[in-house]
């Protein structure tokens, strides 16, 4: 079930930032100017390496052992504090993230140029939906972190088999067996699989 909630909040930050984030209206100087949709890849750019890396994450927990689960959800945790972290600064400062899409519409650099030609500028939901997405990361990866060692270690099944020593029939000694042993089992018509 963590796995499936370390999935679900990596995506939700992921599908966050494809949306709009911002809403900007620029000052009015006699020409009608369109409201620009900022999407949360200009107002927040790292948040899709953060998901990525979330999801990736998912998928070495599948495989990890109870150690590297701890490394993971404290690993986890970081990554929910960072897509806070650039949740947070969007939606503190909306001007500021949707400065690199002024700048491209009016073709106007500078932040306090940009921040000039801006008369408001409104937030949709979705950066707080990202925000909820970190603050989930960082809970998941504490649970991951307390729970690590109560998970389900790998099964006997797919561990490396040990097989019985055979006696050498030149010396008549005890030898430990090997892969030639199973060879010369395959020539007389022994299936060495069925130890």
């Amino acid at each position: 079930m963590l796995v499936l909630a370390v999935i679900a909040a990596s995506a939700l930050a992921l599908l966050a930032w494809t949306q709009v984030w911002v809403i900007v209206r620029l000052a009015e100087d006699g020409i009608t100017q369109p409201a620009i949709e900022v999407s949360g890849s200009i107002a927040s750019p790292g948040l899709t390496a953060l998901a990525l890396a979330g999801l990736a994450l998912a998928g070495a927990l599948t495989i990890a052992g109870p150690v590297i689960r701890i490394i993971l959800g404290l690993l986890e945790m970081l990554l929910g504090v960072s897509v806070v972290l650039s949740a947070g600064l969007a939606i503190g400062d909306p001007v500021g993230a949707s400065s690199a899409a002024v700048t491209t519409t009016t073709g106007v650099a500078g932040a306090d140029s940009t921040r000039a030609l801006v008369s408001s500028a409104t937030l949709t939901g979705w950066p707080f939906l990202a925000l909820a997405a970190g603050i989930l990361m960082l809970l998941i990866g504490l649970f991951v972190c307390i729970t690590a060692r109560f998970w389900p270690g790998p099964t006997k099944r797919y561990e490396a088999t040990t097989f019985e020593p055979v006696t050498d029939a030149a010396t008549g000694q005890v030898r430990p067996r090997d892969a030639v042993d199973d060879w010369d089992g395959l020539t007389r018509g022994d299936d060495p699989t069925a130890r």
